[in-house]
């Protein structure tokens, strides 16, 4: 589970996972049955969290297969790729995660005494580690692919063409203009994420952006006083 800690430290944003790292760490060898729970509500937590997001619409009673499944797709994996195939493996992994925890927690059903006892000794020792190893796989897959994505979404493209298309125009390099359009549009909030009207058009049309640069320059050398005044 060091891997999965290393990410989640890594993005503050998934920070409340860690107690569901905890409690998978401390029930893994005592009772495998409540690892195996919270190890199922990990990967339904970061899916739910990716769906919610990226805006996807998750079904009431979605299973773990389910949620996954969407996960992968509001991250914009198509049928057609690999990775998708993969992913439906790994989403596969995670129902059987939870079908199995049906099968061997206290209390999913009531069971007789019997069972209770011999509940952690129906998973051997090497299916114990492939399933929470899986659990990470699938877990650090996930948080790394929105995070990138995220991170996409968030940085503006270096240059765009000029207006005349002839020259690349740097977002950093009219820092008067976008302080001026910013003082004048302010920034737009979106949930949690913020963004300048600078940024927004410049990434949104560029060639707006170069217009618009164009006309300031022009309005400023206007307004500066002639040689002589």
């Amino acid at each position: 589970m060091q891997k999965l800690r290393a990410v989640i430290e890594q993005h503050g944003r998934w920070a409340p996972l860690t107690l569901y790292v905890d409690r998978v760490e401390a029930a893994r060898e005592a009772d495998f049955s409540n690892a195996l729970e919270n190890a199922k509500a990990l990967l339904e937590s970061i899916g739910k969290e990716i769906c919610l997001a990226r805006g996807t619409p998750l079904d009431a009673a979605s299973t773990v297969n389910g949620v996954l499944k969407k996960a992968f797709a509001a991250l914009g994996y198509s049928g057609a790729q690999l990775v998708t195939q993969i992913s439906a493996s790994l989403a596969n992994i995670g129902q059987q995660i939870g079908e199995l925890r049906n099968e061997i927690s206290p209390t999913s059903h009531g069971r007789p005494l019997a069972e209770l006892e011999a509940r952690n000794s129906q998973v051997d020792l090497l299916t114990r580690e492939f399933l929470l190893d899986s659990t990470v796989v699938v877990a650090v897959f996930l948080i790394r692919a929105f995070e990138d994505r995220q991170a996409q979404r968030a940085a503006p493209p270096a240059a765009v063409l000029a207006e005349d298309g002839s020259a690349k125009l740097g977002y950093e390099d009219n820092e008067a203009f976008n302080d001026y359009w910013d003082e004048t549009f302010g920034e737009f909030a979106m949930g949690e994420y913020a963004y300048p009207a600078s940024e927004i058009l410049f990434a949104l049309d560029g060639q707006a952006y170069a217009a618009e640069c164009r006309a300031f320059a022009e309005s400023d050398a206007d307004d500066s006083p002639g040689e002589g005044a």
